[in-house]
């Protein structure tokens, strides 16, 4: 049983609580958040007892503290600030945390240390418990990149970032932890996150029906409760604590190619030759570890590149950047510059021993920067120019989990994999290998967060008036500071494939909005049907890549004939047509961290049959998507949330028919090989434009937009150059119906002068009209209306409006 609590003081808006020996802090850090720091065994871990130490975070974003108030009413403490109230009972610890409307987000019991953690073999290895009640209908979505379904709840996840080669549909842990989860519960949403990179395991109502506790290797635990109601509400704040996406450049939402095997430039220019020359739209080639010399990070294998800067501005001329891989092992070989100024700037990992750990990654030997620390990611980022100084505008981060394959005892030449006493998990460092102050089991989670730091400040130096852009494997909480995230090593099968909706839904519902999977698979060898519907799928992942690993089949578009070939470019040009609604949506995750990808319950949390559905979800909050993820399969089914939903597959209105449908229901659709259902949300308005062999600007040219007719309609359009920092404009398009009458506004705010001159309407669920002031060019279609107005039209007013 927890010790019972026996003092307070409030100082500085903390109040600090304490008994025999633990310690629990409370404080607000924003409005509808508040943590509880528990350090349960503060009195023998730390020599400031009951004042332990300020906790660092790698995730958290340092913020003024909200103003709270704390009195003592009996047994019990009350405390009371930021749109929160929590009571804490002081004989047992218990304490409970509602909402302004007096709902309860999170009953628990402070945390709980174990005192046999001496018999563990690691230095500083410890065993700190957290228990929340789990109502037995409670759903728990998100967790970071997980497997499985979207709702975890009876299932049990371990946070330790792993080089899993190739993972299953049931591996865990993988890449990424970030140990935040999104709560439903009676249709009303809270948040719950633990801010801990120690090595972690969550229970998620597993061994424990009504348990939800979290178990952590170090003597504390580090609680946040965000309030909702809404999902929404609660990824709002999440992000405004542990930060948002920086925008990106446009060209990194275009289409990408990938191969560990393009190991010649003569390789790259045939790829982007089979793209250009079959009309198939191409923004990036991505280059694995091919192109070093030796493996040895931020080196050209000169041979085969003989001048990158000249290739590199070769393929920027064809509308194509090319985006390297930077691992973290540095090859230990004298000579090699970065390895020496490492060496002299003891910028290293340790072994628990004191001397500089060496391992074996790509490079054998390598060690390992210690990016845990600032003066590390400062020199890392200055090493970036012999990647910049060539034209890289944009890198991918790999094996930062970190992998390592083996540690040497002395050195390399040694032949022993660890020394004795060493805990290793998986094929990375040694839990007591030293990050200076702290140990590696401490820091491991959040080692990704400091390289893709590093590397993102390099770009930004190099490069001051262009944005960069960094995608990595493996992450921490905030991550999306710094990086996009695929989902690592997948496998070229269909499990795969619907595998990917889940987890790149729970990575968004994360903070990670921008995220995606390898298409096509990178394990294994695809098939021409598995490339073409996992290529319709991607159309809607905020990153899209075609990636696969040396020694599978050939994964390009046209290796599988003509009939596949035909289906992906379709695929590829719907993705630039979608590029001004993506870019509006990305442009919306960095204002207020939503998820671009959304799985149904995020708009639909009340709605008990939206959480049951993996395999199809929400783009942004106007799409529905419902892919094909299955082998022969021509017909699926499809939940329709309630609400009206105006059929518009392939993004396609008239020519692919006007059905309007009314949800709740399941509905049957037609999905041809070369058909990707999709539905359009009644008082939606989503901005399209032409498709094109690569990304130019985001100033449309030409532009659509698709709206489904409504009471209220309103969309969203931000445009800027596509890169850099200048001028933008947002456009807001609104509509109410009343009666039979439709009125039309649009709104514009920024100072990016229009570059096309017109504009066109396209109106689902209209089967005509009597007459419309503000423009004379309208028609009547299959269930649509299609209106051309000059593109800065203020107003539009439809009379005699006949529904579809």
């Amino acid at each position: 049983m927890p010790e019972p609590f026996t003092d307070f003081e409030v100082v500085d808006q903390r109040l600090r609580v304490w008994g025999e020996t633990a310690v629990l802090e409370i404080s607000l850090p924003l409005a509808g958040v508040l943590r509880l720091w528990a350090v349960p065994d503060a009195r023998h871990t730390t020599l400031r007892y009951p004042h332990p130490p300020r906790k660092t975070s790698f995730a958290v974003k340092p913020t003024p503290l909200q103003p709270l108030s704390a009195e003592r009413r009996g047994d019990e403490l009350h405390v009371q600030g930021a749109g929160l109230s929590l009571t804490l009972h002081l004989p047992d610890g218990r304490w409970e945390v509602r909402d302004a409307q007096g709902r309860a987000l999170a009953q628990g019991q402070a945390a709980q240390g174990h005192p046999d953690n001496a018999t563990q073999r690691c230095t500083d290895l410890h065993r700190t418990t957290l228990h929340l009640h789990a109502p037995p209908d409670a759903a728990y979505l998100g967790f970071g990149e997980k497997v499985g379904p979207l709702n975890k709840r009876g299932r049990h996840f371990t946070f330790w970032n792993t080089d899993c080669f190739p993972f299953s549909i049931e591996s865990d842990p993988l890449y990424v932890s970030i140990p935040f989860t999104t709560v439903l519960h009676g249709g009303q949403a809270h948040g719950l996150f633990v801010d801990e990179p120690w090595r972690m395991e969550v229970d998620v109502a597993a061994r424990d029906a009504g348990r939800l506790t979290w178990q952590s290797a170090g003597p504390e635990l580090d609680l946040y409760v965000i309030a909702g109601p809404a999902p929404s509400d609660v990824v709002e704040r999440y992000t405004c604590l542990t930060g948002r996406h920086p925008l990106p450049p446009l060209w990194a939402l275009g289409a990408a190619q990938s191969r560990w095997g393009y190991e010649h430039a003569d390789d790259v220019r045939d790829v982007v030759h089979g793209f250009r020359s079959r009309g198939l739209p191409l923004d990036a080639v991505y280059l694995d570890i091919d192109y070093m010399e030796s493996y040895k990070v931020f080196t050209w294998n000169r041979p085969r590149f003989p001048d990158p800067a000249a290739f590199l501005q070769e393929m920027r001329e064809q509308g194509i950047q090319i985006v390297p891989i930077v691992d973290a092992g540095v090859k230990a070989e004298a000579g090699y510059a970065p390895y020496e100024e490492a060496l002299q700037g003891d910028y290293l990992v340790r072994t628990g021993r004191g001397d500089v750990l060496v391992g074996e990654v790509w490079p054998d030997p390598a060690v390992f920067p210690d990016f845990t620390r600032l003066d590390v990611q400062a020199w890392w980022a200055g090493q970036m120019r012999h990647l910049t100084d060539a034209g890289v505008r944009g890198v991918w981060t790999d094996m930062n989990e970190p992998a390592c394959f083996r540690v040497y005892e002395a050195g390399p030449d040694s032949g022993e994999m660890s020394r004795a006493g060493a805990i290793t998990e998986g094929k990375t460092l040694p839990y007591d290998a030293q990050h200076g102050t702290k140990r590696h089991l401490e820091v491991h989670n959040a080692y990704a967060l400091g390289m893709n730091r590093a590397v993102q400040a390099g770009l930004a130096a190099a490069h001051p008036d262009e944005r960069p852009f960094v995608v990595s494997r493996a992450g921490y909480a905030g991550q999306q500071r710094y990086a996009a995230t695929w989902t690592g090593d997948n496998v070229s099968t269909w499990e795969h494939l619907a595998l990917s909706i889940p987890m790149l839904g729970g990575l968004g519902l994360s903070g990670v909005a921008l995220c995606g999977s390898d298409v096509g698979g990178f394990a294994g060898d695809s098939s021409g049907e598995l490339l073409a519907r996992w290529t319709q799928l991607a159309v809607f992942y905020p990153f899209l890549r075609n990636h696969s690993v040396r020694g599978v089949a050939m994964q390009e578009p046209w290796r599988f004939g003509p009939e596949w070939l035909a289906i992906i470019q379709s695929a590829l040009e719907w993705r630039y047509r979608l590029l001004p609604a993506l870019y509006s949506l990305v442009w919306q995750a960095h204002r207020s961290g939503w998820p671009i990808l959304r799985p149904l319950p995020f708009h639909f949390p009340q709605d008990v049959q939206a959480l049951e559905r993996d395999d199809e979800f929400l783009f942004g909050p106007a799409l529905l998507v419902a892919p094909v993820t299955g082998e022969g399969v021509a017909v699926r089914d499809v939940y329709l949330p309630p609400g009206d939903w105006y059929a518009f597959h392939n993004l396609q209105g008239a020519s692919q028919g006007h059905q309007h449908l009314s949800g709740p229901q399941t509905v049957q659709v037609e999905a041809a090989p070369d058909t990707l259902p999709i539905f359009l949300r009644a008082g939606a308005a989503v901005p399209l434009t032409d498709p094109a062999p690569h990304t130019t600007t985001a100033n449309w040219a030409t532009l659509d937009w698709h709206l489904g007719l409504a009471e209220e309609i309103e969309g969203e359009l931000y445009e800027d150059a596509g890169n850099g920092f200048g001028p933008s404009r947002l456009t807001t398009l609104r509509g109410h119906l009343s009666a039979d009458t439709l009125t039309l506004r649009r709104e514009a705010s920024g100072d990016l002068a229009l570059t096309r001159q017109t504009e066109t309407l396209y109106l689902h669920g209209i089967a005509g009209v009597e007459s419309v002031d503000g423009t004379d060019d309208w028609q009547p279609q299959e269930g649509q209306l299609v209106l051309r107005v000059p593109a800065d039209w203020s107003t539009l007013t439809l009379r005699g409006v006949r529904r579809a």
